[in-house]
């Protein structure tokens, strides 16, 4: 294995046909891959059986797994023909991006690349997104793409938090489109937290730090988690301006912030004041966000869940 090897994981579930297109996107860079890891969160739409028809696997998984099992290929990069060492992981359950993403990272650690490149199936890096990325690694061993909306390369996907000198966020203060965070880059480099598990690139030896996704979060903040654990552990990051990840913009609702905030409150903010109000305006803005997801039909289940949210968290110890 040459030395500063690349490994893309791609969590996927019922997007067959995007994934194609994800890992097409993949085999076309500019700085090619050395290897893929495909996990495949139990999809039911035929996912086994459009790789296999592409080329992706030889064979196809069995039926009524009990454990994920794992399939190794190979397959030839779009730009000089090398082969691209592809790993197909059929998990036995939908363990949601949480545990598709510590599936692919464990594996991917554990097989010694060098750097592990993280995303969706829904996304779309361009031709030099690696490469580009992988330029500002001079400096950080954690590196994000910009990713930009699909319909609108002017504008991000997802707001990014911005931060002071010292790293902690600004509250209620987001850069919302590329030229805002491309004015305050330094280097062709925001210093700020990047979006997580989407095209984001992380050196090995982070991980044998840090550890893995926290899988038992299941699509609910562990990206955040993980971004917050990263901080926590005293790693600068970034986002590479001119490595391009083109994304459909999604909005997310969730009730985990109250439990990431409570594990990370020390690093989040700097002010004494905001780390007080903070579980209070989380616990209002998602009592709110239950209330009309429910039409106003307050169970004794959805108040726990908002008390529990309120002063617990979720509570979920970490598990490597």
């Amino acid at each position: 294995m040459r030395d500063n090897t690349v490994c893309a994981v791609v969590v996927t579930y019922n997007r067959k046909n995007l994934l194609l297109e994800c890992l097409e996107a993949i085999r076309r860079q500019t700085r090619p891959v050395d290897a893929i890891y495909i996990i495949d969160n139990a999809s039911t739409d035929g996912t086994p059986e459009v790789l296999k028809e592409n080329g992706y696997i030889p064979e196809l998984p069995p039926f009524n797994l009990s454990e994920p099992y794992e399939i190794e290929h190979k397959i030839s990069n779009l730009v000089d023909g090398n082969p691209i060492n592809v790993f197909y992981v059929r998990m036995y359950e939908n363990t949601g991006s949480a545990g598709g993403f510590y599936e692919g990272v464990k594996r991917g650690y554990e097989r010694g690349y060098d750097w592990l490149w993280l995303m969706d199936d829904d996304g779309l890096p361009e031709k030099d997104c690696l490469m580009n990325l992988y330029k500002c690694t001079n400096d950080l061993n954690i590196v994000g793409s910009l990713v930009v909306a699909s319909d609108n390369s002017s504008e991000l996907t997802w707001k990014l938090r911005v931060v002071d000198s010292l790293g902690n966020f600004i509250p209620r203060t987001y850069f919302s489109n590329v030229e805002e965070v491309k004015r305050h880059a330094k280097n062709g480099i925001y210093y700020g937290i990047p979006n997580f598990f989407n095209s984001i690139i992380i050196k090995k030896d982070v991980i044998s730090i840090v550890g893995f996704p926290n899988k038992d979060l299941f699509i609910w903040g562990d990206e955040v988690e993980y971004a917050m654990r990263l901080k926590k552990a005293g790693y600068k990051m970034g986002v590479c301006v001119d490595s391009i990840f083109r994304h459909p913009k999604i909005k997310h609702k969730t009730i985990s912030d109250v439990y990431i905030y409570r594990l990370y409150s020390d690093i989040q903010f700097n002010s004494f004041f905001l780390r007080l109000i903070y579980p209070v305006y989380i616990f209002i803005k998602f009592s709110k966000f239950l209330i009309l997801r429910f039409k106003f039909k307050l169970t004794a289940k959805i108040i726990r869940a908002i008390i529990s949210a309120l002063f617990w968290g979720k509570l979920i110890p970490y598990r490597k």
